[in-house]
């Protein structure tokens, strides 16, 4: 696992670096600004000295990061067009320090110039560049972009050029990773001392590119110190949760699963479940499905036994079916309920009734069964360790809360949610996210657009159950499942395209994402 900060941790880094280790705050933008020059160069060597880049500055210690840049930008031999958003009388402290020593560069330098924004019109020089940088606001603004911002923002992402974020994109905040449609859409983030967990969620995700972390020069031990409680998973952290088999395995020693899924209307999403356990080396799987959906059923599974119940009039999920199934229910390591079920009344009561006579049962909970405990109330109901599966819209109505709400502090409702529940909670999504029952939050590093399609999820919920009967360990199971359900899309989209994947890919694909990620660890035996 990869520990990831909060930009107060960060800011309390640059105190620790000035007070204990003595350093100048002109010496930590130095090296702020020296690495995101680096890695400029490092990611696209397709720039070579004579190119024009851009760079625009606010007036705080981003500003002056984006002035120290520019600076190492001319040396290297670009042309460089800098854009201070402030002017010089607005500059304090170590911006003011690189600005003027900016400033007499450019003075002697053919080919680089520094422009005081006046109007938008000014950005219009910039229009030829192959790289613009962003210094203007950095980690700690909070809230939607003010003018003139906004427009500024808005203009850059028009010009077609690669975008570099110093710190983080402009317009994304990180304290709860919000942004709107005119964040500064960057290429490459380079932010500085430690990776900070904004990056990598909502806005993070969509708006800060590919992320790296740039040094101010204080290494790892104040670090070290620090509680973290959200982390980016890591192939290692798939690998370690994947299950083994040992020699003597035999079907009902390798996990039994039971999926309680499906209507008579709706009975593809209790398939793509189903299949993706067998094909996550589930030993025995049982599919529950109401005796009108059992036709479709057994003619799609593959190597699963279909377990057809009346329920009501066998159409849908009811108590009367619990009795009927309660031998399998009994009988199974971890149960997945939910997709595609149902909602009406009879179904919403059957699910609860099954969550409290089998309060100590594995269950993983989706869709249906998701939308159940919401509108019983999830606080009335014995819900540790159960695994619950829900998409943003999903989880808002779950907490009786709307998505904008949510939105506005995504880790924070999760967090009450596992807390006030024991529960594991997977927040699909881009990217999705696992949080554990002490409120550590899990992020996924894999997957793509290609995933946005009906029956997914359900593949994911057949995975993660697969996996948690198998090992009989919740935690590292479900970061596996989670993992891989994304990698497996990753595969897929190289091979042919993210447009085209479906969820019958993912799931005949899970066995070579497996072995494709087991080979990633375990080298093979030399001969003799």
């Amino acid at each position: 696992m990869i520990p990831l900060f909060s930009t107060d941790q960060v800011r309390l880094a640059d105190k620790y670096a000035i007070e204990k280790l003595g350093l100048y705050g002109t010496v930590l933008m130095e090296n702020a600004s020296r690495s995101v020059f680096e890695e400029i160069l490092k990611h696209f060597p397709e720039l070579t000295p004579g190119m024009p880049v851009g760079v625009v500055a606010g007036k705080g210690n981003n500003g002056g990061d984006a002035f120290a840049l520019s600076r190492h930008l001319i040396n290297y031999g670009f042309s460089v067009t800098v854009i201070s958003l402030a002017s010089e009388k607005e500059l304090k402290g170590d911006a003011e320090f690189n600005y003027k020593v900016l400033k007499k560069l450019i003075a002697r330098t053919k080919g680089s110039k520094l422009i005081h924004y006046k109007t938008p019109a000014n950005l219009n020089s910039l229009a030829n560049c192959v790289l613009i940088a962003d210094g203007i606001l950095g980690t700690g603004a909070k809230g939607g972009l003010r003018e003139p911002f906004k427009s500024v923002v808005k203009k850059l992402n028009s010009f077609d050029a690669i975008k570099v974020a110093i710190d983080s994109p402009t317009g994304l905040d990180l304290h709860n990773a919000k942004a709107d449609e005119d964040t500064f859409r960057t290429d490459l983030t380079v932010t500085f001392a430690e990776l900070k967990a904004g990056l990598f969620y909502e806005g993070g995700y969509k708006f800060a590119g590919k992320v790296v972390k740039g040094t101010i020069g204080i290494g790892d031990e104040f670090f070290n110190t620090l509680e973290v409680k959200e982390y980016l998973i890591e192939p290692e952290d798939a690998f370690v949760g994947m299950p083994e088999r040992e020699l003597d395995d035999h079907k009902y020693s390798a996990g039994k699963v039971l999926v309680i899924a499906g209507s008579a209307d709706v009975p593809g999403a209790a398939v793509y479940a189903t299949n993706a356990a067998i094909h996550s080396g589930a030993g025995a799987v049982y599919l529950a499905v109401p005796e009108g959906a059992k036709i479709p059923a057994q003619t799609n599974v593959n190597s699963a036994i279909v377990l057809p119940y009346a329920g009501a009039n066998g159409q849908y999920f009811s108590e009367n079916a619990i009795e009927e199934i309660k031998e399998k229910i009994e009988w199974a390591d971890a149960i997945a309920i939910g997709p595609a079920l149902g909602r009406n009344e009879e179904t919403i009561n059957a699910v609860i009734s099954l969550l409290k006579k089998y309060p100590n049962k594995n269950f993983v909970l989706d869709a249906d069964a998701i939308f159940a405990v919401g509108k019983y109330g999830y606080k009335k109901l014995k819900l540790k360790n159960k695994i619950f599966t829900p998409h943003h819209g999903e989880f808002a109505n779950l907490m009786g809360i709307s998505t904008e709400e949510l939105k506005s502090d995504l880790l924070g409702y999760a967090r009450k949610f596992v807390k006030a529940t024991g529960a594991y909670l997977v927040l699909k999504g881009a990217p999705t996210i696992v949080f554990n029952p002490d409120g550590e939050a899990f992020i996924n590093t894999v997957g793509n657009p290609g995933m946005a399609k009906f029956g997914t999820g359900d593949v994911l919920t057949g995975m993660i159950v697969a996996f948690v009967a198998q090992n009989k360990v919740i935690e590292s199971s479900v970061v596996s499942a989670v993992y891989l359900h994304s990698l497996d899309a990753d595969l897929l989209a190289d091979k042919f395209t993210e447009l085209g994947l479906t969820a019958e890919d993912l799931v005949l694909n899970i066995p070579s994402t497996i072995r494709f990620l087991n080979d990633s660890f375990v080298q093979p035996a030399e001969e003799e």
